[in-house]
């Protein structure tokens, strides 16, 4: 390899992120699923479509006399039928459209009240979901049976147990509905949505801690081989705009595999990356060509982030929340306070049990992809700056945020982890000092801080003992 040199490879463009969804991982594709509104109410409106076959073909063999209906089928002329088809139709579309009015204006208070990434949480609730598509197929349902009535050999054909059917299934539509309005009821509730938010951020952190292949240690350490790939490498760019959503390492371990090859992606999930920039470095260069069609099926690019490998989506969406309840437009202290309890639990988690990842090995243990992945110090930082930039003058955010970094502290393992927390409890405590003018309420601040810096001194002795090494 000749220093200095380095070879481009831009993605090939014209490909939608509908084709190239299809090599992403099921992960992503379940993701992008239940966000959408259409999904769910499809498969129930495709459901509706089979289940009127079986009964239309249970009706014809009535209707020809081989089997004989149960005593409780509904019977009936034709018109009579029709009648209550109709009307119950009529009823159905009408409750489509309210229903439909109660999702529109549930998304619009959360825009308004939490920030308009939080409409993402509410499309994605199967439970509004199925309520839409369960008043749909009932529909649908009901128009099939209407038009399958008509004249026939014997006589007006009627679908009796279809049509019982319909029947069960607007009874069943009525519960649907009250339990549609308690749910909503439910769900625009700050406490629950920002308790879901929290619950998707361990969930995230426990997909990243998810087992991957690898062998034994073999080759270049990751470190010398960034050093080699600074002076000599291919560079692989995007060819649109857009927030990384989504990469499938698995995709690129096998190019890289087969190429004999070394990847380094330069951007994690929830980056936003601009057409041209470079989004991964390869080794050897004449590998780009092919890493670059590789990377350009392996990865998604969209409008909007998504928590899909990218935890710190999350804890900004509580930020967000947190610092919009401290504006002087809402002035919610309460609500930034429970933020603030989440986000110290996101962080307790992510401090306990949360370690991507971040080089991958193939079986033979030849280092094969190094990603760039969010560290522990600027999951913190972003969990508590804007915060603690939006409390000053409130002596109890600052007390609260005192006390969400002493209990992540309190159970962070390693003494490592303790300086970014004690830099952010500097901070808060600068920031009192500055702007609490009230004496009781800055020595209220101030005695929190005390017993996180006593807290902290505790734990380096029993962490690393008196002589300032880790113990056993």
């Amino acid at each position: 390899m000749q220093p200095g040199r380095i070879t481009a490879m831009a993605l090939a463009p014209g490909q939608g992120a509908a084709m190239r969804q299809l090599d992403l991982r099921s992960g992503w594709r379940r993701e992008a699923l239940r966000t959408s509104l259409w999904w769910v109410p499809t498969l129930e409106v495709i459901s509706a479509g089979l289940l009127f076959w079986a009964g239309n073909a249970l009706d014809r063999a009535a209707y020809r006399g081989e089997i004989t209906l149960p005593t409780w089928v509904i019977s009936g002329t034709a018109d009579a039928s029709r009648q209550i088809l109709t009307a119950l139709a009529a009823a159905l579309i009408t409750v489509v459209g309210v229903v439909f009015s109660v999702i529109l204006v549930a998304l619009t208070l959360a825009g308004n009240q939490l920030g308009p990434r939080m409409l993402r949480n509410f499309m994605r609730d199967r439970g509004t979901q199925w309520t839409l598509g369960t008043f749909v197929a009932t529909f649908t349902y009901a128009i099939l049976v209407l038009i399958s009535i008509g004249p026939g050999e014997r006589g007006d054909f009627v679908p009796h147990a279809s049509i019982s059917l319909v029947l069960a299934l607007a009874l069943l539509d009525v519960l649907v509905l009250i339990y549609f309005i308690h749910h909503i009821a439910i769900q625009i509730q700050l406490p629950y949505v920002i308790a879901s938010i929290a619950a998707d951020v361990a969930k995230a952190i426990a997909e990243e801690n998810t087992p991957q292949p690898g062998g034994p240690q073999a080759g270049p350490a990751p470190q010398e081989l960034l050093r080699a790939m600074a002076a000599d490498h291919g560079v692989v760019t995007s060819s649109e705009s857009g927030y990384l959503q989504y990469v499938s390492h698995r995709t690129l371990m096998r190019i890289a595999t087969e190429a004999d090859a070394v990847i380094h992606l330069l951007y994690r999930p929830g980056h936003f990356v601009v057409a041209g920039r470079t989004l991964a470095t390869v080794t050897p260069p004449r590998a780009a060509p092919q890493v670059a069609e590789a990377l350009r099926r392996a990865h998604l690019s969209g409008p909007y982030r998504s928590i899909t490998q990218d935890i710190s989506f999350g804890i900004d969406q509580l930020v967000e929340i947190a610092t919009r309840a401290l504006s002087a437009a809402i002035n919610d202290t309460f609500t930034a306070l429970t933020c603030i309890d989440w986000i110290g639990d996101c962080l307790r988690q992510v401090a306990l049990s949360w370690h991507p990842q971040v080089v991958h090995r193939d079986k033979d243990g030849y280092v094969r992809l190094i990603r760039t992945q969010a560290t522990y110090d600027r999951l913190v930082q972003r969990g508590f700056e804007k915060v603690r930039q939006s409390s000053l003058g409130m002596p109890s955010v600052m007390i609260r945020e005192l006390q969400a970094l002493a209990d992540i502290m309190a159970q962070a393992p390693r003494p490592e982890q303790y300086a970014v927390l004690r830099q952010q409890a500097d901070m808060i405590r600068r920031a009192a000092e500055q702007s609490i003018t009230e004496p009781g309420d800055l020595a209220d601040v101030l005695n929190r801080y005390d017993a996180l810096v006593e807290l902290h001194e505790r734990l380096l002795r029993e962490k690393l003992g008196p002589h300032g090494k880790q113990g056993s």
